[in-house]
């Protein structure tokens, strides 16, 4: 034997001894059980199943943002998820000293979700553009949105322009947000 077919046997025995059986002809390999989620379905609200599931709402306490956990019949669509927000703390919850910066701060109009990213449009400002809990009503539209597990990040739009709101360090961003922008303000659990 010479010595060019030495690593050509070396190879062979190497495979021949991982463990896997050598058959002598093809045969048919059963698939594993589907269905399989698509990037669509496991990127998307709208298609996870039906039944019990619990939502992430970020409401306000001693001007601070508390996450508060609700149980809901089916996770939201990120609009349902928004208008949930929106309407405010319950009344147990109000017995608890949550209450929400939104109201008079920021009005949303609608939101989507593509890539990961929520787009928020927000309508204009009213009489009470410019408050100082400003911030925190952004900050807690940016909070619940970012913790659905489609959306890691969130902008927001005004006639179609991407509009500049406050993070917590005070500074204007018009870039995606994400909970990370609002972490000072977050209360610990």
């Amino acid at each position: 034997m010479s010595r060019r077919h030495l690593p050509g046997l070396a190879l062979v025995a190497l495979l021949a001894g991982c463990g896997i059986p050598a058959d002598d002809a093809p045969r048919p390999v059963p698939p594993p059980r589907g269905p399989f989620p698509t990037t669509a379905d496991t990127a998307s609200a709208d298609s996870a199943p039906a039944g019990p599931a619990t939502e992430t709402l970020c409401l306000v306490r001693d001007n601070r943002i508390v996450p508060v956990l609700r149980s809901v019949d089916r996770p939201p669509t990120i609009e349902e998820h928004l208008r949930h927000l929106f309407a405010g703390p319950t009344a147990p919850e109000r017995d608890t000293d949550l209450t929400s910066a939104l109201p008079g701060a920021v009005t949303a109009a609608g939101a989507t979700v593509s890539a990961f990213q929520a787009r928020v449009v927000v309508d204009e400002p009213g009489d009470d553009a410019g408050r100082s809990d400003e911030v925190l009503a952004f900050g807690q539209i940016v909070c619940t949105l970012t913790s659905r597990h489609d959306v890691t990040t969130v902008t927001f739009l005004r006639d179609r322009r991407p509009l500049g709101v406050p993070r917590a360090d005070g500074l204007l961003s018009a870039q995606p947000l994400s909970r990370a922008d609002y972490a000072p303000l977050i209360a610990p659990q």
